[in-house]
């Protein structure tokens, strides 16, 4: 049987506050045993009641959620949950380990991922009743991804396969039903879409840039705007990689770029 989460809910909005004690008072293995208006009292409410998840909101006033965590020794800190209106912090929040990253206003079925990622974070298995093939991860994407994400991937090389790390991986192209994998100056060639490779590597490492190219975020040594929404990525391998226009604020919320005109 699956064990129940011990949730905490922190937001300054009261009206967002209520609606995701809402949606996770409709779980059946989830149990909100605080509601907090402001990071202090989240943090003394934390400390008081050892919750397994916190539900944070970015943007509060005096101690924001990034100082919630701060403020907490490793030993009382539950895994979190960052809750905003703002995609801008979503590299920081995975630098702080979140367990996810919900945008504001999320589905139902998005915070379920949430939740199924906290509980892969601890070790659990998924709630019952939650498909695995359809849990979604990551908050800000129109495409939301499966948390059950790949660390190597087989790739032919000659009459053998060879397995790859993903974190060697610096970006994958499209290239019609193939996709080609790009490891320093190696080439590997994938019979697979870059869509349904995408919903196999992990969403906090790699992004959409385009419609045919996808990168890994610590690959990237320099950003520079090109205008018009677009940007070119230099990664350390010594690849270029320009973005689309269409995917401007998916790259800008994932690097914390600032505006551009």
């Amino acid at each position: 049987m699956t064990a129940r989460l011990r949730a905490i809910v922190a937001d300054d909005e009261a009206m967002s506050r209520a609606r995701l004690c809402r949606l996770l008072g409709q779980m059946t293995d989830v149990d909100v045993v605080a509601e907090c208006a402001d990071g202090d009292a989240a943090v003394a409410s934390i400390r008081r009641l050892r919750p397994d998840v916190a539900f944070l909101d970015v943007r509060m006033p005096a101690l924001h959620g990034f100082g919630v965590i701060e403020a907490l020794p490793a030993d009382v800190r539950p895994r979190v949950v960052f809750v905003t209106a703002h995609a801008e912090h979503a590299l920081r929040a995975f630098d702080a380990d979140a367990a996810d990253y919900l945008l504001k206003p999320f589905s139902a079925e998005r915070l379920r991922a949430a939740l199924a990622r906290v509980r892969r974070a601890l070790g659990d298995a998924l709630p019952s009743g939650i498909d695995a093939s359809r849990v979604q991860a990551f908050a800000g994407t129109p495409t939301e991804r499966p948390t059950q994400c790949v660390e190597r991937i087989a790739v032919p090389v000659g009459a053998r396969l060879q397995m790859l790390n993903v974190d060697e991986i610096d970006c994958v192209l499209a290239q019609s039903n193939y996709v080609e994998l790009c490891v320093g100056p190696q080439r590997y060639r994938l019979r697979e879409t870059l869509t349904a490779l995408e919903t196999r590597l992990d969403p906090r490492s790699f992004v959409r840039v385009h419609r045919s190219r996808l990168v890994r975020l610590q690959a990237i040594r320099d950003v520079e705007v090109l205008g018009g929404g677009r940007y070119l990525l230099r990664l350390h391998g010594g690849l270029r990689v320009g973005t689309g226009t269409r995917y401007r604020e998916r790259v800008r919320g994932m690097l914390g770029l600032c505006s551009t005109p």
